[in-house]
Order: structure tokens, then C-alpha cells, then sequence
């Protein structure tokens, strides 16, 4: 191991949280790696790159492809080392303090802190719950949505509770004949006010869940929906399905590296400090009791990572980076911006 192979921090995970790490680590003049399962930067915001996303503070509202877009961008910025398709598989702590990490391809990466932002793991698609879903997923059974056009002046149909199912609720409701929201219970698990908004512009029925398929050819035509409390049915003629019943996620990985965990996520500290010395935790793959589940949660999130990474390198250093507009670092990328 020689010095230059040792990074000053390594970020598992290339989300939101991961990305603007490795922007921040920059600011704080520290050396980066990021290394993240997939081939691309993102994470899982890929999973709805159509979305319309508001709620990043500062920036109007984009397409979830933008937004990546930005924060690849953003995350380049300090010229980071990025490591794509490379799934770590434990660390360890050497006698020197260390760490040295392995990864499924039998490769070895040291560094002197740890940033864990593998969001939600390999997440897994919570998929309908019947025996003939399959044979329609190549035609009108949808779990995400790729191309909002597809649904133009058509019968949709969506299954689910959460965020995503209420965000494109309100999207295909622009577009589509008619949407249909069922939900096995009675209560939403999304923003109020996108509730309130999908209220008033779809046909929502709770609580009640899929539990026939009628087809024709390879196409469902009718979905029966059961209330879960009368056990009444109804028939519903449709053109498209979307289930939106979230994802399955397995961050087992982490716990067997000797990280601390609370409902199967990492336990952190308002430093973001885990269980182990020098290991941080920063987006959705982490808890603590003030947790902010958002995207700018995240960017709060990888802040606090890197102040804490870079005071536990060196005990006296700043607390923080200084704000963009007053750091030297950025003197000289200010004068390449032509429109400064």
C-alpha cells in the first residue's frame, strides 16, 4: 500500500447524498473516491428520471434526468476518483487506522474515512402479489413510468400509497382518459398536499387492493378490486396498470462489516458518526431521530459527513468549509464561468 493509493475519504454510493459529498469533500480540499454498484452516477433517482422534481430549495421545477444531470456535474467538480460497477463487500479497520475495503471484484481500496450513502441498497420492486402479473409486463403492466405520452387519453389504473404513486397520479391525470387510485389503506404515505391535489383531479377508492386479472390476449382489460374490510368487489375496465407498492431493499452487507443498525438501516449520530470510528452515514441508508427524508436531507446529510470525516483526519481543523462565495478554492473556476 503507498501513500497515493490511500484516499482522505471513500463514499460508498453514488445517489444524491454520495454526489454532493464528493462536491463538498472537494471544497474542503480532501481526496475522493467514489464508488458506487451501478454504471452510472445516481442512484436511485434513475428509477424515476421522468418525475418532476420541486422540492430541491433554489432550483425551479425539473425532470428527475436534469437534476441528475446537475449533480453528476456538481459531484465532478473537485475531479474525484469514480469507480463504477464495483459493489463493496466489507471493510476493514488496520492497525494504522486504515481502512481497507474489498469489493466483489477482488479488488482492495484504502482510505482514511468512510462515507456511507448507498441509499436504499439493490433495491428490489415490490411487485404484484398474483400468479399471472408476469405475462403482462411486457405490455400494459407497468412498475415505474418511463414515457408519460403512453398514457395519453387512456384508462389507468394505479395501485399504491406512497409518494411515487401519488406524484403520478397527479402526472397522468394531465394526459390520461381517466385515472383510477386504490390503495389498501385508508391513508396516504405521500406529501399532504399532493394528496389533497390527487383528491381532487383522479377517482381515488380506499381502502381496497388488486385481486383479479381479466385479460384479453396478452393485455389486461378488467382489474377486480376487493375492499379489504366489506370484501366487496368491483370490476374495473382498463388500458393500463401501474403498481407503485415501493421497493425491497437489503443493506445486510453493512451490518456484517460490524455497522450498527435500526430497522435495517445505519444507525447514526447528529455527526453522522456510526457505530465504527472514522465510518460516516449520509441519505436514505441511514437514521437517526431528526431525519429528514428528502432529497435536500441528503445534501444536509453528506454536509455533516464530510465536517465530521475531515475533523476526525484532523482534530483542528474547521468546523465546516468556508461558503462558496468567500473560498479560495473556487477563485480561479469563477473566472471560467464566461457570464461572471
Amino acid at each position: 500500500m503507498n501513500e497515493e493509493d490511500i484516499y482522505d475519504v471513500t463514499i460508498i454510493g453514488g445517489g444524491p447524498a454520495g454526489m454532493y459529498a464528493s462536491f463538498y469533500a472537494g471544497m474542503r480540499d480532501m481526496k475522493v473516491k467514489i464508488i458506487d454498484g451501478k454504471d452510472r452516477l445516481g442512484g436511485f433517482l434513475h428509477t424515476y428520471s421522468e418525475k418532476t422534481i420541486w422540492d430541491v430549495g433554489g432550483l425551479p421545477p425539473m425532470k428527475c434526468s436534469k437534476l441528475i444531470e446537475w449533480l453528476v456535474q456538481q459531484a465532478n467538480t473537485f475531479n474525484p476518483t469514480v469507480e463504477l460497477n464495483c459493489k463493496v463487500e466489507r471493510f476493514i479497520r488496520l492497525d494504522n487506522g486504515i481502512w481497507s475495503m474489498y469489493t466483489a471484484g477482488g479488488e482492495i481500496h484504502y482510505t482514511r474515512t468512510i462515507i456511507v450513502a448507498v441509499g436504499r441498497g439493490i433495491a428490489e420492486i415490490q411487485k404484484l402479489e398474483l400468479q399471472e402479473p408476469i405475462e403482462y409486463e411486457q405490455d400494459n403492466l407497468h412498475y415505474t413510468v418511463q414515457n408519460p405520452e403512453h398514457f395519453a387519453g387512456k384508462r389507468v389504473l394505479i395501485s399504491g400509497g406512497g409518494n411515487s404513486a401519488v406524484d403520478w397520479a397527479i402526472e397522468l391525470a394531465k394526459l390520461a382518459h381517466s385515472v383510477v387510485v386504490i390503495h389498501r389503506n385508508t391513508e396516504f404515505r405521500a406529501m399532504e398536499r399532493n394528496v389533497s391535489e390527487m383528491n381532487n383531479i383522479t377517482d381515488v377508492r380506499t381502502p381496497y387492493s388488486i385481486t383479479q386479472l381479466h385479460n384479453h390476449g396478452k393485455r389486461i382489460q378488467q382489474v377486480v378490486i376487493t375492499h379489504t374490510e366489506s370484501q366487496d368487489n368491483v370490476v374495473l375496465e382498463v388500458d393500463e396498470v401501474v403498481i407503485s407498492h415501493g421497493y425491497k431493499s437489503n443493506l445486510s452487507d453493512l451490518a456484517s462489516c460490524g455497522l450498527e443498525m435500526n430497522d435495517g438501516m445505519v444507525l447514526m449520530s447528529h455527526h453522522a458518526q456510526t457505530s465504527l470510528p472514522g465510518v460516516f452515514a449520509a441519505g436514505d441508508c441511514a437514521t437517526h431521530e431528526s431525519k429528514v427524508r428528502l432529497i435536500a436531507g441528503a445534501f444536509n446529510d453528506a454536509i455533516v459527513a464530510v465536517n465530521s470525516a475531515k475533523q476526525y483526519m484532523t482534530p483542528d481543523a474547521p468546523k465546516m468549509a468556508y461558503v462558496s462565495s468567500h473560498n479560495e478554492i473556487f477563485r480561479e473556476k469563477n473566472r471560467q464561468i464566461p457570464s461572471l
